[in-house]
């Protein structure tokens, strides 16, 4: 049985100069992390390895987000995304995640391999309005597929409104400084 963690309004930071990085299998089960994923996520290697990745998903995080991103990186393409990651004792912390499937010899799809740095804050305070937006839009709904559905189009609607997809849309919020 899974342990139910709350979450608690303390953020984590880590430096600028440090990276976070995780290889999952397709699945998105953890083959490796890097001491500052455990540090940070406080948690142990042990803790981590074979885990599905969702393991640091904090609620407050759209699930249309990952729903992009797991239809980029399941087409072969990379992403880039701001994430909200809980750790092990609730607390939170933010990424811009640089997310590239991994593949065998003969071109199929073998793994995903991740590499998170610090966003900048004034990001953070920006993108936290439209997750939370995308969060309501979620909530709303009768059904979680419903739900899904929702944040996705509010998603849309929002990249509509700016004039720009979803990569351009990131790097203008300061993703591109990874």
């Amino acid at each position: 049985m899974k342990k139910v963690i709350d979450p608690v309004d303390e953020e984590i930071c880590f430096s600028s100069d440090e990276i976070i990085v995780s290889k999952t299998d397709p699945r998105g089960r953890i083959l490796y992390a890097n001491d500052v994923f455990c540090r940070v996520a406080e948690m142990s290697t042990a803790d981590v390895i074979g885990q599905p990745h969702s393991i640091i998903r904090h609620p407050n995080m759209p699930r249309s987000v990952f729903k992009l991103m797991w239809d980029t990186i399941g087409a072969g393409r990379e992403i880039f995304a701001f994430v909200k990651n809980m750790s092990a004792t609730g607390r939170f912390y933010w990424v811009i995640a640089h997310v590239t499937p991994t593949f065998d010899g003969a071109g199929s799809i073998n793994g995903y391999h991740s590499n998170r740095r610090a966003p900048d804050r004034a990001a953070v305070d920006r993108i936290s309005a439209l997750y939370r937006e995308l969060c309501r839009a979620e909530s709303l709904a009768a059904s979680s597929k419903d739900g899904l559905a929702a944040g996705m189009a509010a998603l849309e609607q929002h990249l509509e409104s700016q004039g720009m997809g979803y990569d351009r849309f990131v790097w203008t919020m300061g993703g591109g400084h990874v």
